[in-house]
């Protein structure tokens, strides 16, 4: 294997390391608001787009 194409392997490598480790933390954050929102629903904060104060289904 030549020193470029190692290089570009490796510059491969790195960038789905980086993608998959991004992934990951967007989808343990979305985890974390949606436990944070059920807290709140079940404390009984409501949302301000919810006037009515009725269950969306």
């Amino acid at each position: 294997m030549s020193a470029h194409a190692l290089y570009v392997a490796a510059a491969y490598a790195i960038s789905a390391i980086v993608l998959v480790g991004l992934i990951g933390w967007i989808l343990l954050d979305r985890r974390a608001r949606k436990r944070e929102l059920a807290a709140l629903d079940a404390a009984g904060v409501r949302r301000r787009s919810d006037k009515a104060g009725t269950a969306k289904p």
